[in-house]
C-alpha cells in the first residue's frame, strides 16, 4: 500500500518530511540534511523517554498504555504468552521506544521494513551487530508475523551509548502478516481521537 493512501495522525502530519514526502519519526537522526530512517538518534530517543513523548510523532503520551511495533520473534513470544495466560515482559531490552496507538498503527503500515515480512533494511546501524542491533543490519529481513502491541507501562534506561526500553503487561495484541490488515483499526482510532477532540 502506498504511504500517501494511509490516513495520517495529526501529530505525524506535523513532522518534517523527506524528499519523497515520508514523515520523519521523532527519534530519527539527520545527516547532511537527509533523515537516516534505519537509525535511532540517542539524544532524540532519550528526550522522548525522559519526557514521555511518542517516538513517532514526538508529542506527549498521557499516562496509561503505550504501543510499539514488534517483529516476528517477539510477536511469537507475545502470542504464546497471551495464549497461555502468562504475563509478558521483554527481558532483553530493546532500543525501540513506545508511542501512541494511532502512531504505531500508522508506522506499521508506512515503514516498508515494518509493513512486510520480506522487506529488508537498506541501511545498516553503526557498529557491530548484537542482540539489540541485529534487526538494524543492512539486508536483515523482518520475517514472519509482526504485530502492533499495547503495553500497560514501560521502563527505560539512558546509558552513554543507548536508550533501552522494557515493556510489561500486554493490553492489546494485533498481529499481522502484512500491516495493511490494520487499516480499518487505524481509521477507527483516528475517528475516536477526532470525536474526543470535538467534545
Amino acid at each position: 500500500m502506498r504511504f500517501e493512501r494511509v490516513p495520517m495522525p495529526d501529530g505525524v502530519g506535523a513532522r518534517p518530511r523527506d524528499g519523497r514526502g515520508y514523515p520523519v519519526p521523532a527519534i530519527t537522526p539527520w545527516r547532511d540534511g537527509q533523515p537516516q530512517f534505519a537509525l535511532t538518534d540517542h539524544g532524540r530517543s532519550a528526550n522522548c523517554a525522559l519526557e514521555r513523548r511518542c517516538s513517532v510523532c514526538g508529542e506527549f503520551m498521557e499516562r496509561g498504555p503505550v504501543w510499539r511495533v514488534v517483529g516476528a520473534a517477539e510477536s511469537t513470544a507475545i502470542a504464546e504468552a497471551v495464549a497461555a495466560g502468562r504475563p509478558y515482559r521483554n527481558l532483553a531490552p530493546t532500543m525501540e521506544g513506545p508511542g501512541h496507538r494511532a502512531c504505531m498503527l500508522y508506522a506499521s503500515m508506512v515503514c516498508p521494513y515494518l509493513a512486510r515480512p520480506n522487506a529488508r533494511r537498506r541501511v545498516t546501524a553503526d557498529g557491530p551487530a548484537d542482540g539489540l542491533t541485529a534487526a538494524a543490519v543492512r539486508g536483515a529481513a523482518r520475517g514472519g508475523t509482526g504485530a502492533v502491541v499495547g503495553f500497560g507501562d514501560y521502563e527505560y534506561a539512558v546509558t552513554a551509548e543507548r536508550v533501552l526500553f522494557r515493556f510489561l503487561d500486554v493490553v492489546e495484541f494485533l498481529p499481522h502478516e502484512s500491516a495493511e490488515e490494520h487499516l480499518a483499526e487505524l481509521r477507527a482510532e483516528l475517528a475516536r481521537a477526532a470525536g474526543a477532540q470535538g467534545r
